[in-house]
């Protein structure tokens, strides 16, 4: 059986950095940080104090209001993003098949600020239960693919994809192999997460995992710097539309790029320390050119999971060196999120999103915020620091690892008909 191809025909994203496809990306060539003090609650007894937060949303100028309050802000991103993909693909309900496209969503944690406001709210009481009869569809993790279906009346496979900061990037692998093997002509794809609240931070501080430099946020998510001290949280929606390409041919669908290969893996070492070798994020590459029929040479851009954190960080390029040998020095290695900050369940699409940009502008964005150097990392390598650099980049590789060991990785290319 021959697979079909894939391409993307719309993308959609709300961010730390902008709430639109071109917001995000002009602020990423720009070297823009996303992080601030945090709005969303009063964090000033907390370890770590700021986050990278989506500026400037209010879900009631794209939403009913009464809609608005049904459903969590992880799903209030999920819908405005997917509005601006199924606009950008040139989709509305009178011009599709709703049989032939489905949904393939991701969240990492789902809706947290839900379940922390409705507890809360218990813990309060006098112990009589008092809930909102919204507040499990409000939270569940499968409520965003399903909400995405209903408001675009989109009856093909739908489900959600779950494996901590890998998940949007398993999303849209799946969503993929679907339109491979001709199970739809279209997948609505991507993630969202939306966890700063008191339980996320505290969560998180409890582990160990977040930065502490309260005293200058912008500068804390700082990938592949001697003095990285954890990531920063941030929160997003993206969505791709992803089109089996004779159907976005005959619909004369704008074709973006190219969506050619994916890979998974497990480290099987620790629930959330990287293998110390890069073992599974290593296996994670090999099986995403394998599967995209392609050579470590032909990849000129690498988006890395670059999270900030000193062991994460050593791990990846480790895996680098090893899969790409010499060709490592001649590719282009940044992490967006020294400017996103790391958006858990949404990173893998944002993330994807910066590398379709790169690979339609030729124009890689940087890793902010390096200062020092870290006598662990090869200094040869390319992480573009602090400046994006214009390059032609006809494939570009994201690679996204999650707590539990789940790693995910996704190629696209230029399309070439």
């Amino acid at each position: 059986m021959e697979l079909k191809r894939v391409v993307v025909t719309g993308m959609g994203a709300l961010t730390p950095l902008g709430n639109s496809i071109d917001e995000y990306w002009n602020a990423l060539i720009n070297g823009v940080s996303g992080a601030d003090m945090i709005t969303q609650f009063d964090a000033s007894k907390f370890k770590t104090r700021f986050a990278c937060e989506v500026k400037n949303f209010d879900p009631v100028q794209y939403l009913d209001k009464k809609e608005a309050r049904k459903i969590d802000r992880y799903t209030q991103f999920s819908l405005v993003a997917s509005d601006q993909a199924m606009a950008d693909a040139g989709l509305n309900k009178e011009n599709i098949n709703p049989d032939r496209i489905g949904v393939v969503f991701a969240s990492g944690i789902g809706g947290l600020i839900t379940f922390q406001q409705e507890v809360t709210e218990f813990a309060k009481g006098d112990g009589t239960p008092r809930f909102n009869p919204f507040f499990i569809p409000k939270m569940i993790l499968d409520i965003a693919a399903g909400q995405i279906s209903m408001r675009h009346n989109l009856r093909g496979p739908n489900y959600a994809v779950t494996s901590a900061c890998a998940s949007s990037t398993n999303a849209i692998i799946d969503a993929v192999t679907l339109l491979r093997l001709g199970k739809a002509d279209i997948i609505v794809t991507g993630g969202s997460e939306a966890v700063i609240s008191e339980a996320g931070v505290g969560g998180f501080n409890a582990m160990k995992a977040m930065s502490e430099r309260n005293d200058d946020p912008k500068t804390a998510s700082r990938p592949y710097d001697k003095d990285r001290d954890g990531f920063v949280m941030g929160e997003a929606a993206g969505v791709l539309v992803l089109e089996e390409l004779e159907h976005a041919k005959a619909r004369g669908a704008k074709i973006i790029c190219e969506v050619v290969g994916g890979g998974a893996s497990a480290d099987a070492y620790h629930i959330t320390a990287p293998h110390p070798d890069g073992l599974g994020a290593k296996n994670v590459m090999l099986a995403a050119l394998d599967d995209a029929g392609m050579k470590p040479e032909d990849i000129d851009y690498i988006n890395t999971h670059g999270t900030s954190t000193p062991l994460g960080d050593i791990a990846e390029t480790k895996a680098i060196l090893h899969v790409f040998g010499e060709h490592a020095y001649k590719v282009n290695i940044s992490s967006t999120k020294s400017m996103t900050g790391h958006c858990l369940g949404a990173a893998g699409v944002i993330e994807a999103i910066a590398c379709i940009q790169a690979v339609v502008h030729d124009i890689v964005p940087p890793t902010i915020n390096h200062f020092t150097p870290d006598p662990e990392l090869d200094p040869n390598l390319n992480f573009t620091f602090n400046k994006a650099q214009k390059r032609v980049v006809n494939a570009a590789l994201s690679n996204t690892f999650g707590f539990g060991g789940h790693n995910a990785c996704v190629i696209v290319k230029k399309y070439v008909p």
